[in-house]
């Protein structure tokens, strides 16, 4: 099996608020997360993106190699890092960014499929696909790779309040769903995109494009997973929640480690997963994502923690 590359996004240094009004600086960014993750699962990940030259980008890169990914497919530019502040004060995150001429924002030189030879899968998500120009050339590098030898993973991790031309983001949702083979989407997210829909009729619909897996997390309600032949549903697991700031993230490493573990982390496998391999898979994802939580900052756990 040809080894995983999470990769194509857009990341940031983020300052997580502490009581008294403080912000804790943390390296941060969701497909950033993804591959931190995967990295510290031991499944052999890349990362692709471009980072600033500044402190902020010494300082994330540090953390990618810290958590052993590769950096073969990182870009360095003169331009400054994407900060981000995350208030924890409420229900759910709210987030800020400032990115206005940030490198990552700027990142249009993809990586060609040649290049990508030793890659098996390419997960892509978030606000890169808002912030142009490297939302376009993330988008072309997600289509042009579409339906050929490495599985397309998609997570669209929508950050409404960001997004201007809403009725063009939504198209290119729509555009992306239907030629991802594996699609992970939170039910609020689903809820935003098709309001009133569903979100067993919204995968079954993917299931009849391209998608191979739709898996759909709904927080303290479990995730519930889709193939054309099978269905599953893994419970939340209860943790002493610290902050849930990269669950989704790690979450996310952990299905697509947890498929990469069982041999279904390729095109042609991935279409005989059945109930009980996708049950392990959804669980195992929990299981990470729960560890997360337990932690301050999308710190995700090392596979040797969970070992023991």
């Amino acid at each position: 099996m040809k080894p995983l590359s999470t990769s194509f996004r857009s990341i940031c240094q983020t300052g997580h608020q502490e009581k008294g009004g403080a912000y804790r600086p943390c390296p941060g960014g969701s497909s950033y997360n993804v591959a931190r993750a995967l990295g510290r699962l031991g499944v052999k990940t890349w990362f692709g993106s471009a980072v600033s030259t500044d402190l902020f980008g010494d300082q994330l890169v540090a953390a990618l190699e810290q958590s052993r990914v590769r950096l073969d497919f990182l870009q360095r530019l003169d331009a400054p890092s994407t900060l981000g502040f995350v208030n924890l004060d409420q229900a759910e995150p709210a987030y800020a960014f400032f990115d206005e001429g940030a490198a990552d924002r700027l990142c249009e030189t993809m990586p060609d499929s040649e290049d990508l030879s030793c890659v098996g899968t390419l997960h892509f998500g978030s606000i890169a696909l808002i912030r142009e120009p490297a939302a376009s050339a993330y988008e072309a590098l997600f289509m042009r790779e579409a339906g050929g030898a490495r599985l397309i993973s998609f997570d669209p991790n929508i950050r409404a309040s960001l997004v201007r031309d809403e009725q063009g983001y939504r198209t290119r949702m729509q555009r992306l769903l239907h030629h991802a083979d594996i699609i992970k989407i939170s039910g609020a997210d689903l809820d935003w995109l098709y309001p009133g829909i569903a979100h067993e009729h919204a995968a079954r619909d993917w299931l009849g494009h391209r998608a191979r897996l739709v898996v759909i997390t709904h927080g303290k309600e479990g995730v519930s997973g889709w193939t054309p032949t099978a269905q599953a549903h893994a419970n939340a697991i209860p943790t002493n929640v610290v902050d849930t700031v990269g669950a989704g993230d790690s979450f996310m490493a952990g299905l697509l480690a947890g498929l990469s573990d069982t041999g279904f982390l390729a095109p042609e496998a991935l279409e005989a997963l059945d109930e009980g391999a996708l049950h392990t898979a959804l669980a195992y994802g929990q299981t990470i994502a729960s560890a997360t939580c337990a932690r301050r900052g999308a710190d995700s756990p090392w596979r040797e923690q969970q070992q023991g």
